[in-house]
């Protein structure tokens, strides 16, 4: 536990207050019944603990892996754990207040809070760029795994900046001004119906969908290198990392393909669970020619050789050294 611990600090330390903030949230829900914009008030801050705690591990395991700009990386890393503080801490604050955090600027304090949590995103935003940049120096034991990293992190920059589409106020709001200006939903004021805990409209579009699906790409793509790690010790077809390479392309192409699917379908105002038109053709398109993209990577990777650049790479001491 030290060992983790010592990846980077002050990101693992934000990590554990998450586990603290999650659990506060969790008693929350289950005492407190006041709701905010059609949702428990303790629900949104449930999700941003969860979210900022996956972030906070993964940036802290790979900025300890590094053999590059580690401490310029460090440097970054703990600037995004006092700026996910200042967030969540007022996200927190403002559900124990039982209103909304986000594009309130209905009095000066609420204006106050929202100008500190756009400033601390901002900051968020610079320097995970920063590390983002790091990531393409590091090598892990399969290029597999280095690629799915790499991957992953510049897909989920991607998708934490699709989070300033929601920041402009809409055309009902700059014509009837209610202290609210910015919304995550498309179509219909901030509010409506929703998936159970996501909170997702399932009337009208929602650009959270994007952002979330995007930001998570970070874990989802490693995750996805490591499984086909580990199904390669005991299925033969994927022994070889060449063909694992190219299964996490296929993975990459038809991720990043989503997520700007799901992004114009929420600019469109379209709903997730009832998608049409064109999105529901292009949602088709990316799972057939994903699936019979995989096929073809196994079929002709069964005639493939192992190469010997497949070996795996020896890594630099992930903690101490560089710092």
């Amino acid at each position: 536990m030290k060992t983790v611990f010592a990846w980077h600090r002050p990101l693992m330390t934000v990590a554990a207050l998450m586990l603290v903030s999650t659990i506060v949230c969790l008693v929350g829900l289950l005492v407190d019944p006041r709701q905010v914009t059609g949702l428990d008030a303790w629900t949104k801050p449930l999700k941003f603990s969860i979210s900022i705690l996956l972030y906070s591990v993964t940036w802290a395991w790979l900025i300890a892996h590094l053999p590059r700009w580690r401490r310029t990386a460090h440097v970054a890393g703990t600037v995004v754990a006092v700026a996910l503080v200042v967030e969540q801490a007022l996200i927190l604050g403002a559900a124990a207040a039982g209103t909304t955090s986000h594009f309130n600027v209905s009095t000066p304090l609420a204006t106050g809070i929202w100008t500190t949590m756009a400033v601390s995103i901002t900051v968020l935003y610079v320097c995970t760029f920063l590390t983002t940049v790091a990531v393409f120096f590091l090598r892990l034991p399969t290029r597999s795994t280095t690629i799915a990293v790499r991957a992953g992190a510049v897909i989920a920059l991607v998708g934490m900046g699709l989070a300033y589409l929601m920041t402009s106020p809409t055309s009902q709001q700059l014509h009837d001004f209610q202290g609210i200006a910015g919304a995550h939903t498309v179509g219909i004021p901030d509010g409506g119906p929703g998936l159970p805990l996501l909170g997702w409209s399932t009337v009208a579009g929602d650009l959270r969908i994007p952002h979330f699906v995007g930001m998570h790409a970070l874990q989802l793509l490693p995750l996805f290198a490591i499984l086909l790690g580990w199904a390669g010790r005991h299925w033969r077809p994927l022994a070889d990392d060449r063909v694992r390479l190219r299964l996490v392309i296929v993975a990459t192409v038809v991720y990043a393909g989503t997520v700007a699917l799901v992004t114009f379908q929420a600019l469109a105002g379209q709903s997730i669970v009832r998608p049409g038109g064109v999105f529901l053709w292009g949602g088709w398109a990316l799972a057939i020619g994903g699936v019979l993209s995989a096929v073809l990577v196994l079929v002709t990777g069964r005639r493939a050789r192992p190469h010997p650049d497949d070996r795996p790479a020896l890594e630099p001491d992930p903690v101490g050294a560089g710092r």
